[in-house]
């Protein structure tokens, strides 16, 4: 059995097979994904699991060198925002529209879907180097 934190055999595999520059996305329950775009569903009941558990147990695995978030968190999800801000204080963010976010999606390895039910819980997550 796999001994680290990501367990889920989807994510892992998605994971092993990122290299530098590849991008995976995490997200509310309703953000639309484009059909050509791997899902990986979590959800299951409002809020669980949510953004920030899944956040945090993809970042235990991957090297992560900048960050894509939706301009409209600042206003519509603030707390979400700091969490994200605490949670990678070195890490840059590029802030885009959420309609270029959901177009983004389309060049993301996967989407892993959150039960999470507030608005603008979205992120890219471009991978980095280890070395």
């Amino acid at each position: 059995m796999k001994k680290s934190k990501v367990i889920n055999s989807e994510i892992s595999h998605v994971i092993a097979q990122m290299g530098h520059f590849d991008k995976l996305s995490i997200g509310d329950a309703g953000m639309p994904v484009p059909l050509a775009t791997k899902k990986i569903d979590l959800a299951l009941d409002n809020g669980i699991p949510s953004f920030m558990e899944v956040l945090n147990n993809v970042l235990e695995e991957l090297e992560v060198q900048r960050i894509y978030l939706a301009e409209e968190i600042k206003t519509e999800n603030p707390n979400v925002l700091l969490e994200i801000q605490q949670r990678l204080p070195e890490t840059p963010i590029s802030f885009i529209p959420h309609n270029e976010m959901k177009a983004d999606l389309s060049n993301c390895h996967a989407f892993i879907r959150s039960g999470e039910m507030t608005p603008y819980a979205n992120i890219i997550l471009e991978s980095g180097v280890i070395f």
